[in-house]
């Protein structure tokens, strides 16, 4: 597919979507954390 020869080929393309991945991922991990500490509390 085009879409992913120019995902991977396109410097910009792909570490903007890698540190989105990033971010939400620690969002995800962070929301999680609050949640559990919060039951134990």
């Amino acid at each position: 597919m085009n879409l992913w020869r120019e995902f991977f080929t396109d410097p910009v393309i792909f570490f903007s979507f890698t540190g989105l991945a990033v971010v939400l991922a620690i969002c995800i991990f962070y929301a999680i954390y609050f949640v559990v500490k919060v039951k134990e509390a």
